[in-house]
Order: C-alpha cells, then structure tokens, then sequence
C-alpha cells in the first residue's frame, strides 16, 4: 500500500499520457483520413473517458483502498488542470457543462478506481 498522494500523482499522470498519445492518433487520423472534424467531440468524449478510467484503475491498484474516493480525487485533479488550462490558455467561461464535465470526471475516475482496488486485492 503505497501513500495516496504519489498513487494520485501517479494515476493522474497515466490520465495524462492516455490524453495526450489518444489526441496525437486523433490529429493522425483527421489528417490522413477522411473523418471530419465535426466528429471530434466523439473523440474527446472517449478518449478522456479510456484515460480517466485508466487513472483512476491506477490510482486504486497502488492505494489498496478507498479506490472511489482517491479514483475520484484522480478525477477531480484532472478536471481542474483542464479547467485550469482552458481558462488561462483559452479564456473559457464557466458553464453548466463544466459542472457536467466534473461529476464525469469523478464518476469516471471512481470507476476506474473501484476496479483497481478490486485488482490489488485479487493478486494478493
């Protein structure tokens, strides 16, 4: 069982790595293939959705417990570095869907969670 801070850090940073490789094939294919950009709001959807699973599966496997709360947290530090990044980078407002954006975020992460701790606990 490893502190929550680093299995945070280290769930958030899978969270990352997933985006960012998932972003680089989405650019590949509306650049090399024939799919329109009016699809990419699909792709955004899934491919933060793979990757907040992922986190948070993290997350849980390296705390042993609590995987939807410290899942959740993965959750939560991720929305708010996406917020952060879209508000200073980008000058988004704060919407209705941004509170939408945040309980995806946790419920997704908190899933991911769930299913790690329940992996830990497996292979012991």
């Amino acid at each position: 069982m490893r502190s929550a801070s680093t299995s945070v850090f280290a769930g958030l940073l899978y969270t990352l790595g997933l985006v960012l490789v998932g972003a680089l094939i989405v650019a590949l294919l509306l650049s090399f293939t024939s799919i329109r950009e009016s699809s990419l709001p699909y792709f955004t959807y899934v491919i933060n959705t793979i990757g907040l699973l992922v986190g948070g599966y993290v997350t849980g496997r390296r705390c042993g417990g609590k995987g939807w709360y410290y899942g959740g947290l993965t959750g939560l530090f991720y929305f708010l570095l996406v917020l952060l990044i879209g508000f200073l980078g980008f000058d988004a407002p704060m919407q209705w869907g941004t509170l939408f954006y945040l309980i995806g975020a946790f419920v997704m992460a908190s899933i991911g969670g769930i299913f790690g701790v329940n992996a830990s606990s497996s292979s012991r």
